[in-house]
């Protein structure tokens, strides 16, 4: 008779889905994951809607995503887990300037934001907390975000970028990767309408006078805020 097969004991270690376009970064992190014994990755995608089908059958029980994906926004995604896994924590790691978009991705749906320039220290440490329950900033932000709820103090030098929404956020860095209307609406999943609405309330607000200014200063934002 065949021997009895033994039952496979089971994976109880933390499982946790890397959602980034850099194939280096997702191998960075994911030796750091995986070098904790209670701690696993357990896949890797690089945009959103292949994101949203992994969460559906890996059931992870954390996801790292950045705020720029292939074809997709990070911050769509965000959104996307927020209204369909409630419960399911998301810890952004990105080179994104965390003064500028670490309150985007918090109301997005974010638990803890990390620079990646940080990220190999902090990776591990900004899980475990995101994973309590708690939410996750370095000290500098944290030390800023704290006085400015407390006193109300803002910094009279901060960049006029902070003053557009979420979306129009959104819509400016996209414009400053040299995407075009019709390609914006596409990836933000809005009518072509709605993103030359956005972009005439970002003209006005940052007090440009044609899209061509526009589309400078948006491009010269972006090569500041992430740097090759």
């Amino acid at each position: 008779m065949p021997a009895a097969k033994q039952a496979q004991p089971k994976d109880n270690r933390i499982r946790i889905l890397l959602v980034d376009d850099h194939a280096v970064v997702r191998f960075g992190i994911a030796q750091l994951i995986n070098q904790q014994s209670d701690m696993v990755v357990c896949g890797e995608e690089e945009n959103a809607s292949r994101a949203l089908t992994a969460i559906a059958t890996l059931k992870p029980a954390l996801v790292i995503a950045d705020i720029s994906l292939k074809e997709s926004s990070g911050l769509e995604l965000m959104r996307n887990i927020k209204a369909q896994y409630s419960g399911l924590p998301v810890l952004v790691v990105s080179a994104h300037d965390e003064s500028i978009y670490a309150e985007i991705a918090f109301r997005a749906g974010a638990l803890g934001y990390l620079m990646k320039e940080s990220a190999l220290d902090k990776v591990v440490i900004a899980i475990r907390r995101v994973l309590s329950g708690n939410i996750y900033v370095s000290e500098a932000l944290g030390a800023r975000m704290l006085q400015q709820q407390v006193k109300g103090q803002t910094d009279i030098h901060q960049s006029p970028v902070k003053g557009l929404s979420d979306r129009e956020m959104e819509v400016f860095q996209l414009i400053g990767q040299w995407k075009k209307t019709k390609e914006i609406a596409h990836e933000l999943h809005l009518s072509v309408k709605t993103i030359e609405y956005y972009r005439e309330q970002i003209k006005h607000k940052l007090n440009l006078k044609n899209s061509s200014e526009l589309t400078h200063y948006a491009t010269s934002w972006v090569q500041r805020e992430q740097p090759a």
